[in-house]
């Protein structure tokens, strides 16, 4: 079991067990190990191996009951978390309908201006995949698309050459974990040379810069998206709805 400085003994065991039971270790409707069991296979306490399980259930990758143990159950189809007002869904809805196509797919390392773009610390390494997204051939692209994903999950890097819709899906069915939370930010900026080039508009052109992070149920940052969309080819729309008071 890899061990990392400052993560928590349950995070490494729960992230055993999710890893076993994504290879088949323990497929669908198998039982893990007893507490007590799991308790000697790590020797960890007890309660740290039920913070473990609680993550697996949250992860909705087991259930537990009462004197019938821990068993591995089937991933949810549905992939919408809900945030608020709006979905995860209806934040990627801007790339339906777009092919995304792919120039660079290589790992990374974060530089100072990376860092500032992406929120990544300086001189840590992320699989960078980018491209542009397109309607289709006789129009502009949409947008500039930067991919910025935990060299954890870097081996989802070979399935994207065929893959068209949102990454963090196939992180989660590869890997076994849950994003739980996306934080978004959106800001303004100005479009250099070599970037407005390639999404056919003047050097200087104002452009809407969205940042998503990613984050896991382990609090781990699986995946940071960067958009960049001339400001003529984006709109944003939020529906909000005053909450009565019924006391």
């Amino acid at each position: 079991m890899t061990t990392t400085a400052g993560d928590h003994r349950y995070l490494q065991v729960a992230r055993t067990l999710r890893k076993e039971i994504v290879d088949g270790v323990y497929p669908v409707g198998s039982q893990l190990p007893t507490e007590h069991e799991l308790c000697e296979r790590f020797a960890v306490s007890r309660y740290t191996v039920r913070e473990a399980l609680r993550r697996l259930r949250d992860d909705n990758l087991v259930t537990s009951r009462p004197r019938a143990g821990t068993l591995v159950v089937p991933r949810p189809t549905n992939n919408s978390y809900a945030q608020d007002v709006v979905s995860i869904e209806d934040l990627l809805a801007f790339a339906q309908g777009a092919r995304f196509a792919i120039d660079s797919n290589a790992m990374v390392t974060v530089d100072a201006a990376l860092a500032e773009r992406t929120g990544l610390a300086p001189g840590t390494e992320w699989l960078g995949v980018a491209g542009y997204r397109r309607v289709d051939e006789r129009t502009p692209p949409a947008c500039r698309t930067e991919y910025y994903i935990n060299r954890h999950f870097a081996a989802v890097g070979r399935l994207l050459q065929r893959h068209s819709g949102p990454i963090f899906p196939l992180v989660e069915d590869l890997f076994g974990v849950s994003v739980s939370e996306v934080h978004q930010e959106i800001s303004a900026v100005v479009l250099e040379s070599e970037l407005a080039e390639h999404l056919e508009v003047g050097r200087g052109t104002a452009a809407l810069q969205m940042r998503r992070t990613y984050t896991t149920s382990d609090g781990e940052v699986a995946q940071v998206t960067v958009n960049t969309h001339p400001s003529s080819r984006f709109r944003h729309s939020m529906t909000m709805r005053r909450v009565r008071d019924n006391g």
